[in-house]
């Protein structure tokens, strides 16, 4: 225990986020595989560019799921890492079993409500008479799911927070693999579609909802969930949430930018822009995964040794954040530009929808060149307990940008280029988010961390 805590406090700031960072980098590129593999094998199906356009109406209500998620575990896990930098132990304990109970029960509840609502949703979020069967088909089998979703997501936070990368990343590679395996058998040789694909997802988030749950009730956890504290406590949750609403709404917002994007492409693109969207929201997730991968290797380092005061570290840690996701949204934005062809390609082959797509990223993915800032500034908010900015900022991008331009652009351009206009609001508020991110965090940054470290 004092080993892997000396790690947080004490080894090479560089080293330390390569060892934590690489395995939670390597867990997003296979949470990437994990989230679109579904996809990949729909748009190989009879019909597949249908059925995958309704996939994607249904995975605004997967997002929102997922958001809940991060609400506890991304609320909590910084908070254990602080109190574990304090040699408070028995408060990060309170901390990580009070998260376990609460995303259950928000597991129960979310089952109940999307089972009861669903049609309505689905409706309401795009469907037309094409895709309503096939969004409700695998939506339906996924909400079984939904308590393994919560525990294997928002837990795994728990085990990373501690230094454990490597069984954090295994809990996502595990359940990747069996995904992979289990999708072909199920969507082709049982001929069971959608429902298969569905299948599959739901059984590998339970084999990963298993293997977190073996290591935090286990020997080799330095906190562990205890049964005198499984019992939701208001002072102790408060907090968590106070601070995992950023990125709550960091997750829920998208699923609300989506259903903007796919009401307003369906008006003026049909289903095919519909299927469009869907292939660049996985793109997105191919871009934007890896990121979090990296923030997730630098927060429990900035966490812990913020609440051990030990500054020069937290300020070092930092700007080897910044520094990396910069470097990686750069070559990703030159990659979209220069070969959009190749990233449609892993999804579908069929000409008209690879030429809409393929048109459309070079508009949709045009602001990602500067993303890295916004996401090392916005996650290290988070990772210094910081809820009410990070709330601030996870708001400004979609609420208060993306989500009323989507409406707004295309009334101030001729009917042929509406379309493209829906498509612009995603860069517009990419930049502007982005430069304001960083503005706020630079004068954060030097009244907290330069002026005789007073607010430590």
């Amino acid at each position: 225990m004092t080993k892997a805590k000396n790690r947080l406090g004490e080894d090479s700031v560089g080293k330390l986020l390569l060892s934590l960072a690489l395995p939670a980098i390597i867990a997003q590129l296979v949470n990437v595989l994990y989230n679109i593999v579904d996809r990949i094998f729909i748009g190989r199906m009879a019909n597949g560019d249908i059925a995958m356009a309704g996939v994607g109406v249904a995975f605004p209500i997967i997002m929102i799921i997922s958001a809940f998620s991060a609400l506890i575990g991304m609320g909590g896990s910084p908070l254990a890492a602080i109190k574990m930098g304090k040699k408070d132990n028995d408060g990060a304990e309170k901390i990580i079993s009070n998260s376990f109970s609460t995303l259950v029960i928000i597991g129960v509840v979310c089952t109940i409500v999307f089972l009861i609502f669903k049609e309505n949703i689905l409706w309401a979020f795009g469907a037309s008479d094409a895709t309503i069967g096939y969004a409700s088909d695998y939506l339906t089998i996924y909400l079984f799911g939904t308590v393994f979703v919560q525990i294997a997501l928002g837990m795994n936070s728990f085990i990373n927070t501690q230094g454990f990368a490597k069984i954090g990343m295994f809990t996502v590679l595990i359940g990747a693999i069996i995904n992979i395996v289990l999708d072909p058998i199920f969507i082709f040789t049982f001929n069971l579609g959608v429902k298969g694909a569905a299948l599959a997802t739901i059984l590998s988030q339970f084999v990963s909802a298993i293997w977190v749950l073996a290591f935090l009730f286990g020997k080799k956890s330095i906190l562990k969930i205890r049964k005198e504290y499984l019992s939701p406590k208001l002072n102790v949750l408060l907090p968590i949430t106070a601070l995992g609403v950023s990125p709550f709404i960091m997750q829920a917002t998208e699923s609300i930018v989506l259903i903007s994007l796919n009401n307003k492409l369906s008006m003026y693109g049909g289903d095919l822009a519909v299927g469009a969207m869907t292939i660049m929201s996985s793109i997105m997730q191919i871009v934007t995964l890896p990121l979090l991968g990296l923030s997730q290797g630098a927060q429990p380092i900035i966490s812990y040794n913020f609440g051990a005061k030990n500054i020069d570290r937290v300020k070092k840690t930092f700007k080897l954040l910044l520094i990396s996701c910069l470097i990686y949204t750069v070559a990703m934005w030159g990659a979209l530009m220069l070969f959009p062809e190749f990233f449609v390609g892993i999804f579908n082959n069929k000409p008209e929808l690879v030429e809409i797509t393929s048109w459309s990223m070079k508009i949709f993915f045009g602001g990602i060149i500067i993303f890295g800032a916004q996401i090392a500034c916005q996650q290290t908010f988070l990772a210094l307990g910081q809820a009410k900015i990070s709330l601030f900022m996870a708001l400004l991008r979609k609420i208060v940008l993306l989500v009323p331009l989507i409406f707004i652009l295309p009334m101030l351009v001729a009917s042929e280029n509406k379309l493209a206009a829906v498509l612009a609001a995603e860069p517009i508020s990419d930049i502007t988010a982005a430069l304001t991110t960083v503005i706020v965090f630079t004068i954060f940054y030097k009244r907290t961390f330069n002026e005789n470290n007073k607010k430590i």
